[in-house]
């Protein structure tokens, strides 16, 4: 992460010479792959209408335009325009994948209708059914927000007693070693018979997705901490609440942010099947709902919407990860 922000501010030789000495390529490249997507769109017929071909080619085509405007004046925006160059290769990925996209769906075929389906496609999807994946994504949040934040409340609680006391950790550790292994999906029949609604068993099979790498990690990180800090504490007439609050638990955090980020990538993977234990709304029930009649390009739109909804919180994650481990800069 620090070598990426260090590319970043540096910008790298080529690209300053490149961009401040001149005319963005890259942001010219882009600018050509943009506008040849949009001029795919609506020139070329397609084998199967989609639907919203032309507002996809109109929004290529206004990041053409922003991308060839920036390409001249991108030295004038300081360090917005140094990120605009660190990604300058990304825009014009996504704009070749655009373009290569329409050609092998909409306009070729060589990805055939219901299977697959072209980038205007996934918009029509976002244009005609927007209210109601509006909703899921709320119902959505509230399930993962709920499950998430219980399990990793529990998981930091217990990995701070397992790495805390050697009693305790010699009975919880291989339990916690034989559940961890499991899928939290193979706890579905528990899950309903120990909970009353089919809710409260979903909210369980996200926390216990989130919750274990928490307290793994956690308890390693309360455990490595150097003797060293307990004993001069001591020595100065801490006490045991004391030691755990202000040394165990901060010298811990950097392992909790890794549990956390491992704890949101699996809470993610076992949301799609928690929203199947009879949800009415959410992006796991929309998925299947459209899966049962071959909606395969609703179900990629709202896999989009899910991918950019991870990489936002975990984009969050580190946010918060660096506010409050600021003190720690240049360890982690």
């Amino acid at each position: 992460m620090s070598d990426a922000i260090q590319a970043l501010d540096s910008g790298g030789v080529e690209a300053r010479s490149a961009t401040f000495g001149g005319v963005w390529k890259f942001g010219l490249y882009a600018a050509a792959a943009w506008a040849a997507t949009a001029v795919v769109t609506v020139a070329l017929p397609d084998v199967v209408p989609w639907g919203s071909a032309d507002l996809f080619a109109i929004l290529t085509g206004i990041g053409a335009a922003i991308f060839a405007v920036l390409a001249v004046s991108v030295g004038l925006l300081g360090r917005v325009g140094r990120t605009l160059v660190y990604y300058g290769p990304w825009f014009l990925a996504l704009g070749l994948w655009f373009l290569i996209w329409e050609f092998t769906t909409a306009k070729l075929g060589w990805l055939p209708k219901p299977f697959f389906s072209p980038p205007h496609g996934l918009l029509n999807v976002y244009v005609v059914d927007g209210p109601r994946l509006l909703i899921c994504i709320l119902y959505t949040l509230r399930l993962w927000s709920l499950g998430f934040f219980s399990g990793i409340a529990a998981g930091f609680a217990l990995g701070v007693a397992l790495g805390w006391s050697a009693r305790f950790n010699y009975w919880g550790m291989p339990i916690l070693k034989l559940i961890g292994p499991v899928p939290a999906t193979a706890w579905i029949p528990a899950a309903f018979y120990f909970f009353p609604t089919t809710f409260d068993a979903s909210i369980f099979i996200v926390a216990l997705s989130a919750g274990i790498p928490v307290a793994i990690l956690t308890a390693s990180g309360v455990a490595s901490v150097n003797r060293a800090y307990y004993d001069v504490a001591r020595t100065l007439g801490a006490d045991d609440r004391f030691l755990v609050l202000k040394i165990a638990i901060p010298a811990s955090l950097p392992h909790v942010f890794v549990g956390m980020f491992m704890g949101l990538y699996y809470s993610f993977a076992v949301l799609v099947v928690a929203e199947m234990l009879g949800a009415r709304y959410g992006l796991g029930w929309y998925i299947q709902f459209q899966q049962a009649y071959s909606g395969y390009a609703n179900v990629y739109a709202t896999l989009v919407i899910m991918a950019l909804l991870c990489a936002g919180i975990v984009k969050l994650l580190f946010v918060i990860r660096d506010r409050l481990l600021g003190w720690q800069k240049g360890i982690i």
